[in-house]
């Protein structure tokens, strides 16, 4: 006796070895035995024998028309031995039988499974519903292997040419243009990106970097959505000394500015002057949300993306030539540079001039400072009072006479890029510096004196983090510093500007000790103040690869960090070089580049020379 039975989900046949009332001992067609449950046999047969019985109902089972027994079937649950008696019009055969249960089998889209050897005709809105997600299915099977094949012969198929950069940095791993991507992907062997830039769908490299943050961090884009006009400033008190403040050409948020009054008995008092936004943006606001959302401005060369619309912007930034809302520090400080006394207010404060980087140090320098043969200009006593200040503040926090490093800065226009060094400390740096390092730990400790919470940097053990707490950081020499002097640009410092107007104006704080917008704030600011100077580097060691390309260099000098790793002479560039001989940190060697990939950002570095020590 042979049967049909269910295992593991399909339709199987064999000979029956033993039968008892609760299992069969089957053996397969192919030999194998095994115990089937007795309510697992589905139909029993004495002829023919397992194997042609099964060939036999396969074949008949291929020219059963499913929509005609669907038709056939009813509304009613069936077994499928009678669907069978039906549809032959007389007693089945054990292969005709075994070929109407294959063909309810397959067709769960048909027939829904209600029991053993038992089914049910599905309701005709549900089948045409079914066979319509077939169709697309097969429509869609048909389309991604013809995108694959087009990708893979270097054609972009025309859907693509909206979605390359998602595709290539932050896809929907379900939809059929990345399914066809990655097949394409396993023929050719390459990465998307690699697959995507060899069908021309990224003309420009410097736009693929660029996309790929804005996806990850600005994924509704980096402008800003429709807002009601900023509020005016209020009424302040106004300042009695004209203000000016010290930024490069390319600075339009500009948040510091100083004053200086000279008196006669030979003391003089210094305003510390910060752009004022938190008189305008209340916690909870639109303005407040977005910038809790940007956190900061993110920098890249030839560019950036504010934290804070234009129009705010423009308002509260501390622009030439008219009266600016400032919170203010005022310091007094005797002949001798030493600090007299503090006082915190807000005020109006007169800008009568922004001072430029550019034009300002030819003017302003170690050379010039106290040589009466120099040429004069706007503001040079004050100036110069303020250098000699600095350097005072500087040797109290025990951090005079540091090494001085380069700074590099990057210019692109109209797709060039030119790369020149700053050195970073000299007189316009330190003085600028100093005042802020000064204005952020008096309102640092400001906060903590008043127990008004606020967050600080701080650092301990060579490792710089964020807290809620004061603390001390060790670099800066400080016993506290609080974030407070860029609050156009930093999220940090516009919360912790809304502390000190607090306690300026003996008001209650927006935020207690306890509140959980601040742990919050300061977890995100730290993520994403992270991620966006990763992102800065990035896209400089960009434009150093393209500085090189454009210069055609070929050749170049590189000093030794450690091991193989060497920084290129007169760029921000680290690399590997390969070839090179045992060397010492500090070594200078001449290097071969070649081989610049601007996807992955990186070049091959070959060794050629030691050279001399200088």
């Amino acid at each position: 006796m042979f049967a049909y039975y269910e295992e593991d989900g399909d339709i199987k046949v064999g000979t029956i070895l033993t039968d008892n009332d609760s299992s069969v001992q089957m053996e397969s067609r192919f030999g194998k035995r095994t115990k089937v449950k007795a309510a697992h046999i589905l139909l029993r047969f004495a002829a023919p024998g397992p194997g042609e019985a099964m060939e036999t109902a396969r074949r008949l089972a291929a020219g059963i028309d499913a929509d005609f027994i669907w038709e056939a079937a009813g509304a009613d649950e069936f077994g499928f031995a009678d669907l069978a008696l039906d549809y032959y019009g007389k007693p089945p055969s054990g292969p005709e039988a075994g070929a109407v249960l294959l063909c309810l089998h397959s067709a769960p889209i048909y027939f829904y499974k209600k029991g053993k050897g038992r089914y049910k005709a599905a309701p005709a809105d549900a089948l045409a519903a079914a066979k319509a997600g077939l169709e697309r299915k097969a429509r869609e099977a048909e389309l991604r292997a013809e995108w694959a094949d087009q990708l893979s012969s270097a054609g972009l198929p025309e859907p693509f040419r909206a979605k390359v950069y998602e595709l290539a940095h932050k896809p929907d791993k379900n939809s059929l243009e990345y399914k066809a991507l990655i097949d394409a992907c396993n023929e050719t062997g390459l990465s998307p990106a690699r697959l995507l830039d060899k069908c021309g769908a990224i003309p420009s490299s410097q736009e693929f970097h660029l996309q790929a943050f804005l996806l990850e961090y600005f994924p509704r884009g980096k402008g800003f959505p429709t807002l009601a006009p900023p509020p005016p400033p209020p009424e302040l008190l106004a300042g009695d000394a004209p203000a000016f403040s010290i930024d490069d050409a390319a600075t339009t948020e500009i948040d510091d500015a100083f004053s200086v009054v000279f008196r006669p008995d030979g003391s003089v008092r210094v305003g510390i002057h910060i752009a004022a936004p938190a008189l305008g943006i209340t916690p909870g606001s639109d303005l407040d949300r977005i910038a809790a959302a940007r956190l900061s401005t993110v920098y890249m060369p030839g560019d950036k993306i504010t934290m804070l619309p234009e129009a705010l912007v423009n308002q509260y930034a501390l622009a030439e030539n008219r009266d600016c809302a400032a919170l203010s520090l005022y310091v007094e400080a005797g002949s001798d540079f030493s600090i007299l006394g503090l006082e915190t207010q807000v005020d109006s404060v007169r800008i009568a001039a922004n001072l430029r980087h550019e034009t300002l140090e030819p003017l302003f320098n170690e050379d010039t400072i106290k040589n009466p043969a120099a040429p004069d200009y706007a503001f040079r006593r004050e100036l110069e009072w303020l250098w000699g200040f600095a350097c005072h503040l500087e040797a109290a926090r025990g951090k005079a006479d540091q090494v001085q490093r380069d700074d590099y800065l990057f210019k692109v226009v109209d797709d060039r890029v030119q790369i020149s060094t700053r050195q970073r400390g000299n007189p316009i740096d330190k003085l600028v510096s100093e005042l802020m390092i000064l204005a952020n730990s008096c309102w640092g400790k400001l906060l903590a004196d008043h127990n008004v919470a606020g967050m600080y940097r701080a650092q301990t053990v060579g490792k710089v983090r964020m807290t809620l707490r004061p603390a001390p950081h060790e670099g800066l020499g400080l016993e506290c510093y609080a974030w407070s002097t860029s609050p156009l640009r930093r999220y940090v410092d516009l919360i912790n500007q809304r502390q000190i107007l607090a306690v300026a104006r003996g008001e209650k704080p927006p935020y207690s000790n306890s509140d959980p917008l601040l742990f919050a704030a300061l977890r995100d600011f730290e993520l994403a103040y992270d991620a966006y100077n990763d992102f800065q580097r990035r896209m400089e060691r960009y434009w150093c690869l393209r500085w090189l390309i454009q210069e055609g260099v070929q050749e170049l000098n590189a000093a030794v960090l450690k091991e193989n790793l060497v920084r290129f002479e007169g760029l921000p560039f680290v690399a590997r070089v390969t070839g090179a001989p045992a060397l010492n940190q500090g070594d200078h060697i001449r290097v071969a580049v070649a081989d610049f990939d601007l996807l992955d950002v990186e070049l091959s570095c070959r060794y050629l020379a030691t050279l001399p020590a200088a």
